[in-house]
């Protein structure tokens, strides 16, 4: 009977009481579920002041709209820069299901105090005074100044965290080794960016609605139950879990190879595959042991180093100038996979510096335009809800249908492979810079003939025509984030999942640093003795938004050309990822 349990563990996989998990009793799509649940309510929590916060800072803090568009920016990138934290330590010290937990009691901390600042007035910068246009509003500053940084970058804190922990904790409950198991972590990842969706879909319709309506200390509670619901939510499902068990620091598996491969390259003499074959001991065979061979045949061709970036081979040495510096061919063969996948990674942060426009300037557009639908006022923080709904219309079909018929027609696993998916993203999202420039040149042009260029009169244009960039860059986030989540978890080696699934997030946080970076270029460059920078000043009107997108379409064009180049030579590390 105990010969029997023996086989039933998942080997490297723990329960919640730290014993070990058990194929039928833990991991499946049970416990993903619950895990599914707790990304409806934790992006609920994270999405619903974000969408906002660039008003938030220019109406309520008093900062300008590009100083407020880089805030913003900037936190975002903060949160989502912080997940290659929350994937490092899941790999290397604590599970991922330790650090999500921690990540939301930090995430819960700072909204608490985001929201006390927002319920009390001597917290908040003076109110200014409408009556006299002539006195400046004042901004916050000092002490108040510093208790915001503080709630936001908790609360970008606890984001990063759960960001780098959950993806990857709900898909590893699944059996890789099974083609049924592999099916059901893509069906996973697919449903992932769906539950995404439908927690943005609550904050971007009634967290917005509340933060208008009622006030910021309404919407900055609702999040805070959100994330404090999300805690029992997860915990309920601990009994299913299997919980990977930490091993160790990838970086520390990173850096030791370079280190080896350089200190190893003047005094390496033998081949590293001759000297690592030359180790592996073939035991006797018999003509009943065929399996037994094939079995060892395959161990050796496993320990054999790759062709590809040789220089790193020479890290692989019997004897090496330090023990500490002892390398396996695994050690080798996970840097490899690292570095191959980086240039994918690097291709990905132009379409979120793209997204990056949804939450800053896209939303003061609309803030300028005919916000009603009949007798309805719908707010520019809500503009979301478009894209929201077709991802979560899309989401379903693209795993019940649309994968189903590519799986025959290409015979393939995946049916559409990782690469391809994320190409598709990058071309929408340069099909949604073209449509941004061209909707910003007519709303330009209609506040030009009404002589409305100077005044913060809602132009007679509805805010229908900005939800147009919304819908393609919304789909081309279910097409990118989708495909590089799995892509990252499928070809990273078992130790460095966490913190691979973590580069997804990164790519974001990226994309929003790099927002700002080429909003401050290009007002550096614009900005003459004769002419104003492009994107300065307090009116959105006497800003040339339209050339702006215009350099981001240009700019997502030479990317893609950028990555079809990386993406032709990539080859996967198993067929299994569709090639």
């Amino acid at each position: 009977m105990e010969e029997g349990q023996q086989l039933e563990r998942w080997e490297g996989y723990v329960d919640w009481r730290n014993r070990p998990a058990l194929r039928g009793h833990h991991g499946g799509m049970l416990a993903a579920s619950f895990v599914l649940v707790v990304v409806v309510l934790e992006n609920l929590a994270y999405l619903a002041n974000a969408s906002n916060l660039v008003l938030y800072f220019s109406m309520f803090m008093h900062l300008s709209p590009s100083l407020s568009a880089n805030m913003v920016t900037n936190f975002m990138g903060t949160a989502f820069l912080l997940a290659l934290l929350g994937g490092f330590l899941a790999d290397a010290f604590f599970t991922t299901c330790h650090i999500y937990l921690i990540s939301a009691v930090i995430e819960f901390l700072g909204l608490i105090i985001l929201t006390v600042q927002a319920r009390t007035p001597s917290l908040m910068p003076p109110t200014c005074d409408t009556a006299n246009r002539n006195i400046p509003c004042q901004q916050v500053s000092g002490g108040k100044s510093a208790m915001l940084f503080v709630g936001l970058y908790l609360v970008a804190l606890g984001v990063g965290g759960i960001k780098g922990s959950l993806t990857t904790h709900g898909a590893e409950q699944f059996d890789e080794a099974t083609p049924q198991g592999r099916n059901q972590r893509s069906t996973f990842f697919n449903y992932f960016v769906f539950c995404l969706s439908c927690g943005a879909l609550i904050a971007v319709t009634f967290v917005v609605w509340i933060e208008d309506n009622k006030g910021w200390v309404w919407g900055f509670g609702v999040s805070t139950i959100a994330i404090f619901l999300s805690i029992p939510v997860f915990l309920f499902g601990s009994t299913t879990y299997r919980n990977k068990i930490p091993t160790r620091s990838p970086l520390t598996t990173i850096f030791k190879v370079l280190i080896a491969a350089m200190c190893n390259g003047r005094c390496f003499t033998k081949s590293p595959s001759n000297a690592i074959t030359s180790m592996v001991t073939s035991p006797p065979y018999t003509t009943e042991a065929d399996e037994l061979k094939e079995e060892t045949d395959e161990k050796v061709r496993t320990q054999t180093p790759t062709q590809t970036l040789k220089f790193l081979n020479k890290a692989v040495k019997s004897n090496p100038v330090h023990p500490a510096l002892e390398c396996t061919v695994e050690d080798v063969e996970a840097v490899k996979i690292v570095i191959h996948v980086l240039p994918i990674f690097a291709c990905t942060i132009m379409l979120n510096c793209c997204l990056a426009q949804l939450s800053t300037f896209s939303v003061q557009q609309a803030a300028t335009m005919n916000t009603k639908l009949g007798s309805m006022k719908i707010p520019p923080a809500s503009l979301p809800v478009f894209p929201v709904l077709f991802i979560m219309i899309l989401a379903p079909i693209y795993d019940q249908i649309i994968i189903p018929f590519a799986r025959r027609i290409t015979k393939t696993e995946t049916g559409i492979s990782h690469l391809q998916r994320i190409g598709i993203g990058l071309i929408l999202s340069i099909v949604a810079m073209v449509v941004a420039a061209l909707v910003e040149i007519m709303r330009k042009r209609v506040a030009t003939h009404l002589e409305l260029i100077g005044s913060e009169e809602p132009l007679p244009l509805t805010l229908f025509w900005i939800a147009l960039q919304y819908l393609f860059l919304g789909s081309a986030d279910l097409f990118t984030l989708a495909g590089l989540l799995e892509f990252f978890f499928t070809e990273a080696p078992s130790s460095m999942r966490s913190l691979a699934t973590a580069l997804s997030w990164a790519s974001l946080a990226m994309g929003y640093y790099l927002s700002s970076v080429l909003v401050s270029i290009v007002n550096g460059v614009t900005g003459t003795s004769h002419h104003k920078p492009w994107l300065q000043g307090t009116n959105l009107n006497h800003y040339h938004l339209d050339w702006f997108y215009w350099t981001l379409s240009v700019l997502s064009g030479l990317n893609f050309l950028h990555y079809l180049f990386w993406a032709n030579r990539y080859k996967y590390g198993s067929t299994k990822a569709g090639n």
